[in-house]
């Protein structure tokens, strides 16, 4: 087995000691910084995501697989940025306002991360004008917002609203998720995509952000 493909298993068994080794081994062995991202850490991380959505694999497995892809991270980053490698692109995440509840919006930050996105995680109680002002400040295509109160949810629309109200939609995209939300309060809402687990909300992003 290969450097890139042993990253990629390691990371799936959130083996972060091991990871971080291999990492710096490829380095050293002169491979190119992005190729170690792309075919070790995303392709691990992109394993570890199929397996949570097939119910192979929990929570508590892919928060291991997140630590992993971190210790590699931590060897790759500086080498990334001197080399100028841009994410697949940016997304402002959070939990809405008066809603407190951030372990699935947690998720789903670690998976688009694994993805090779970059996340601007605001955390829970987001007011509506944070969501907005954000990505118009970080130029980020995505507001991702997450509810597990069915009373939190209607500050989702006020997001959309904003958005609208601000000459913004079409240039940043909007995506709602959580426990009581559906595919059709989206579509009543006016936002533009729905993830229902985590790793569907990483293929919607991919969708809206990359158009893959």
């Amino acid at each position: 087995m290969d450097v890139l493909a042993e990253i990629a298993a390691h990371l799936s068994r959130g083996d972060d000691e091991r990871v971080a080794e291999l990492a710096q081994q490829a380095v050293e062995q002169g491979l190119p910084p992005k190729q170690i991202l792309d075919t070790g850490l995303i392709a691990g991380m992109a394993d570890v995501g199929a397996r949570f959505k097939a119910h192979e694999i929990f929570l508590p497995d892919v928060l291991l697989a997140a630590r992993a892809m971190y210790a590699g991270m931590d060897c790759l980053k500086p080498l990334l940025l001197k080399e100028g490698v841009q994410p697949l692109g940016k997304i402002v995440l959070g939990s809405v306002q008066g809603d407190l509840h951030d372990i699935g919006k947690n998720l789903v930050g670690i998976m688009l991360r694994g993805a090779g996105f970059e996340v601007i995680d605001l955390g829970a109680d987001v007011a509506p004008q944070r969501f907005v002002e954000t990505a118009q400040a970080q130029n980020a295509p995505a507001i991702g917002m997450s509810a597990l109160l069915t009373t939190t949810m209607p500050v989702m629309k006020r997001v959309v609203d904003l958005v609208r109200e601000k000459g913004l939609a079409g240039k940043i995209k909007t995506l709602v998720g959580g426990a009581p939300v559906s595919a059709e309060y989206a579509r009543e809402i006016g936002a533009d995509a729905y993830g229902y687990d985590a790793a569907n909300a990483v293929d919607r992003v991919k969708e809206l952000v990359c158009g893959q």
